[in-house]
């Protein structure tokens, strides 16, 4: 099988459909067909900040409901989720531009999404292994001794948000440290979640997230050839939002 694999996309609908039509894909009614039978898979994080994560929502649904996902939750998925189950959440990062298209849906239609967007989360897997387990996708990256092992709160806190350090940079971001830069594994591994200005191959890992949401561009890997395809951002341009590797 041959996968198209869709960084972080934050609301981004329009990019995504431009990027999705010059990866080959055909729109057959609610779906996107590639002649070569190509499939989608997305790194998460399809909400917040950009300006139709409802949209991009009903199309990863409709998706869903044909049995075709491939799709590993983000932080920002989990938040959302959280959400919607009512927890106390802070409306922030983000969040609060999807929670004010919701809000914007009639009541009867806000009731159908918010139980659809559960059921949406709670299919999906943390992280996804594909082509015998030499594909691996998690949103925002797995240690190599993380992979396989039964799953708790470090595996999941880990793909969600990375190997944080637990303090905070001065403009208010989480510390990370560098896990790719030490990946030793056989599988090559796709995440997003740190916007960078390119794609950031490193040790059979890369980070796909080239910040489309903050001016950037939405990027997609096709593998197994290891190319990159990318559309332009609509979005206005925030330097400070990307993050530069020490490599």
């Amino acid at each position: 099988m041959s996968y198209d694999i869709i960084g972080d996309i934050h609301g981004c609908y329009d990019e995504l459909i431009d990027l999705i039509a010059k990866l080959g894909y055909q729109k057959q009614g609610e779906q996107f067909i590639h002649p070569l039978g190509r499939k989608l898979a997305f790194v998460g994080d399809a909400t917040d900040r950009g300006p139709k994560s409802l949209a991009v929502l009903e199309l990863l649904f409709s998706i869903q409901d044909k049995k075709q996902l491939v799709y590993c939750p983000g932080n920002h998925c989990n938040k959302l989720y959280r959400y919607f189950k009512g927890n106390n959440v802070q409306i922030t990062h983000g969040l609060e531009t999807t929670v004010e298209e919701f809000k914007q849906l009639p009541k009867n239609k806000q009731e159908f999404f918010r139980k659809r967007y559960i059921s949406f989360y709670e299919a999906l897997p943390i992280y996804e292994q594909l082509d015998n387990d030499q594909l691996l996708i998690a949103h925002a990256g797995i240690r190599e001794d993380m992979i396989g092992k039964p799953i708790n709160k470090r595996i999941i806190d880990f793909t969600l948000y990375g190997d944080i350090t637990g303090k905070t940079l001065a403009d208010g971001r989480p510390e990370r440290r560098d896990w790719a830069k030490h990946y030793k594994g056989s599988a090559f591994i796709v995440y997003g979640h740190t916007p960078t200005p390119e794609p950031r191959f490193k040790n059979r890992t890369v980070n796909i997230d080239t910040g489309c949401v903050f001016g950037g561009k939405l990027s997609a890997l096709r593998y197994p050839e290891m190319e990159v395809v990318s559309v332009p951002s609509l979005q206005p341009f925030i330097e400070e939002k990307f993050h530069v590797y020490d490599h």
